[in-house]
């Protein structure tokens, strides 16, 4: 009898655990399938085809790569539009198949588990979808220009632009993004005084526009003997790389250029050339510099593409009177400033001052895992203007 006892309670236990399984039915998955429809109108399902349907036949036209600068930006514009119209039939398809995996679990408890796990892999491609719609901006979709600044805490300051360095290229590894470093200068102790990244990807600009702003990190120094704790920060300012129909004159008699031999990272024979070029904009004070190249014409033509999203950010802040809306400037990188605070001492947490999405996890943020801090900063945002 006992063990005729101990096999009921398992089945029992069996039973109760696949039936909790599925805490959603045929209203909830018709409530998805409804979420999915609603996306093709704010996506502009339609309009992407149509456009992807004239962009295949521009690329389809005798002489059509003979503009090469014009062929490679028509191609990236329709790849984009591949992938997001791919995702979106993939994720209609889904719906078909999470509901006859519904239907088999109704009969047999033993499909419930992979009708749930279906489930909520819908539910994510449609949070990503929804996601795509944030980022409808001029320039959300393109690619980013992403530098790094040391701020108040002296020697501490440059060690921390060093780690947010490796923090952002692990999240770019993460997205699948391409990463080139445009400026890598070496602190004389340690760290870095300043980096320049360009981030090539979809909806890299977009993206990463929550990161703009003062980032603070409080710790135990690694140089202090007596172990005291101490509080550092960066600024991260974040740029669109502009199209090049947009337009941004810039008169060669204001501009001063200077050549060097480039320092830090660059590769095999980059630091026993002057190949290095530094833009000094005289009538901005706007200074950019590039060495990560071995052709001095190469750093000086990316440069120039630096300098270009540079001053258009500045004229638009300036049209919106809003200094810091496009080029993300920070006029105080201290405390009471920063958007993001990075605690290691005396406890572990990460938190956003803005949308107070937190984690007690910093290492792994610091390894790159940050999508639910740019998720919910433009949540936050995106809620923000709704009410607005």
């Amino acid at each position: 009898r006992s063990n005729i006892s101990d096999r009921s309670c398992c089945y029992r236990d069996k039973c109760w655990h696949l039936s909790a399984v599925l805490e959603w039915n045929d209203k909830d998955l018709e409530g998805l399938a409804a979420r999915i429809e609603d996306a093709a109108g704010y996506l502009h399902m339609d309009e992407k085809r149509e456009r992807l349907a004239a962009l295949d036949a521009d690329a389809a036209e005798p002489g059509f790569w003979t503009d090469q600068a014009r062929a490679s930006a028509v191609s990236k514009e329709a790849g984009i539009l591949r992938d997001t119209i791919a995702e979106f039939e993939a994720t209609k398809a889904l719906v078909d198949e999470v509901r006859a995996a519904l239907e088999l679990a109704k009969d047999d408890e033993e499909f419930e588990a992979e009708a749930d796990e279906a489930y909520h892999r819908l539910q994510e491609r449609i949070d990503e979808l929804e996601l795509e719609s944030w980022f409808s901006g001029r320039f959300d979709a393109g690619d980013a220009i992403l530098s790094i600044n040391p701020g108040a805490g002296g020697n501490e300051a440059e060690d921390w632009v060093e780690m947010l360095y490796h923090m952002y290229m692990k999240y770019a590894e993460r997205k699948g993004w391409k990463v080139s470093v445009l400026e890598y200068v070496e602190a004389e102790w340690m760290g870095l005084e300043k980096v320049t990244l360009q981030i090539e990807g979809h909806n890299a600009y977009g993206m990463l526009q929550s990161e703009v702003g003062v980032h603070r990190l409080v710790r135990i120094s690694p140089t202090d003997l007596k172990a005291r704790r101490h509080t550092t920060f960066a600024a991260v300012q974040v740029l669109p790389v502009l199209p090049d129909e947009i337009e941004v004159n810039i008169d060669p008699n204001d501009v001063r250029v200077d050549v060097f031999r480039a320092g830090g990272n660059g590769g095999q024979c980059v630091n026993t050339t002057d190949s290095a070029v530094r833009l000094t904009h005289i009538p901005t004070g706007i200074v950019v510099s590039c060495q990560n190249q071995k052709s001095q014409l190469m750093n000086k033509e990316t440069a120039f593409k630096v300098l270009r999203a540079r001053l258009y950010a500045l004229e638009e802040a300036k049209r919106r009177e809003q200094i810091d809306e496009l080029k993300g400037d920070v006029k105080h990188i201290e405390f009471g400033s920063q958007i993001r605070n990075y605690v290691l001492h005396p406890y572990q947490l990460v938190k956003d001052t803005r949308c107070d999405v937190e984690t007690g996890n910093p290492a792994a943020v610091l390894a790159g895992d940050l999508d639910r801090f740019v998720i919910g900063y433009h949540k936050w945002r995106t809620a923000a203007q709704s009410e607005n």
